[in-house]
């Protein structure tokens, strides 16, 4: 397993880290789920990423018991706020420091953690000052309850912003987590830039395009039976906007790069993501443990300029570059 430093930080993490967004706590039977996370770290992942709003808590829930027993210090756990959970009333949700406060002691009993390693920011939050927000965060950290501070799918000018506060404040903001694919690439022309400034690395998420990339997804044709594209429980939702016919012929045509470069679909779609030197990791998620091993592979995977541009030749204009399509809702929304 490769292992790089989270930005600018000190932190090591592996190159490739394990998530448990669409899995334990829904998809995946407790069983399998602790099964893939046994089979990460045979595999030499050490970074685990989940957030309290998986399976409305449920995940991180799975996790802890899954990690319990490993030695602590040589693990990197990551967990998130913002999204509503528990009944979903007003305080619920959001980047209020009540919510933080809150919220960062409920992850730790789930995880049965007295720390994470990284805290993250799971949305920005219009309705509350970012002051405000980052106040509540640099409590967290001196109160040894989380060690670094990141955010997720914060545009440029609010990474900025949470930067100098986080300066003020003496606190390390190290991180952003956003969606990285070779069909989904709105953060290079601003976010890349600034966290490369400022010194944050990204940690990114959904590198195989929730299954798309790893090319089992025919044009014309209906998804295999038991894909996440047939999940009734927030997958389907997610896939979607790739399951085009336009975008699924584009994505069969990367089978001949695939094959020269001698990876699988699934292994050059996280090799790619790790070739931009802002990324300091991969997230993946597994159902079954036999994915983790054939994604790992990826690590340490060098691709030539040759393959690099075919692969842009190829995606063309079906991949979205677009910074404004990095967005975060309203709290209203939660009612």
């Amino acid at each position: 397993m490769e292992i790089r430093n989270l930005g600018a930080s000190g932190l090591k993490i592996s190159a490739i880290s394990y998530g448990n967004w669409l899995t334990h706590g829904s998809q995946v039977e407790e069983d399998a789920a602790l099964a893939c996370v046994r089979q990460a770290l045979d595999e030499g992942i050490t970074t685990f990423d989940t957030a309290d709003v998986y399976a409305n808590t449920a995940a991180e829930t799975v996790l802890g018991k899954a990690l319990q027993g490993e030695r602590r210090e040589g693990l990197e756990i990551f967990t998130k706020v913002f999204w509503p959970t528990g009944p979903g009333k007003h305080n619920d949700h959001g980047l209020s420091r009540k919510h933080i406060l809150e919220a960062i002691d409920g992850s730790l009993t789930r995880l049965g953690t007295d720390h994470v390693d990284l805290y993250q920011a799971h949305r920005y939050d219009h309705e509350t000052p970012l002051e405000e927000t980052m106040e509540a965060f640099a409590d967290v950290v001196r109160a040894g309850k989380a060690l670094y501070i990141g955010v997720s799918e914060w545009r440029a000018e609010e990474i900025r912003a949470a930067h100098a506060l986080a300066r003020e404040l003496k606190i390390p903001l190290v991180s952003n987590q956003p969606q990285y694919n070779m069909l989904w690439r709105v953060i290079e022309a601003e976010v890349v830039p600034t966290s490369e400034e400022l010194g944050l690395g990204q940690v990114v998420w959904s590198p195989i395009a929730q299954g798309v990339l790893t090319g089992k997804y025919k044009p014309g044709e209906q998804p295999p039976a038991g894909s996440r594209a047939t999940d009734d429980k927030g997958g389907s939702d997610m896939i979607s906007r790739w399951l085009k016919d336009d975008v699924l012929t584009r994505v069969q045509q990367l089978q001949p790069i695939a094959d020269e470069a001698g990876l699988s679909m699934a292994q050059l779609a996280v090799a790619w993501v790790l070739q931009n030197p802002n990324v300091s990791s991969a997230i993946i998620g597994a159902s079954r443990p036999e994915q983790v091993t054939e994604n790992v592979k990826a690590a340490g995977v060098k691709l030539d300029e040759a393959t690099m541009t075919a692969i842009d030749g190829v995606v063309g204009d079906v991949a979205e570059r677009d910074p404004a399509k990095t967005q975060s809702p309203s709290r209203r929304d939660f009612g």
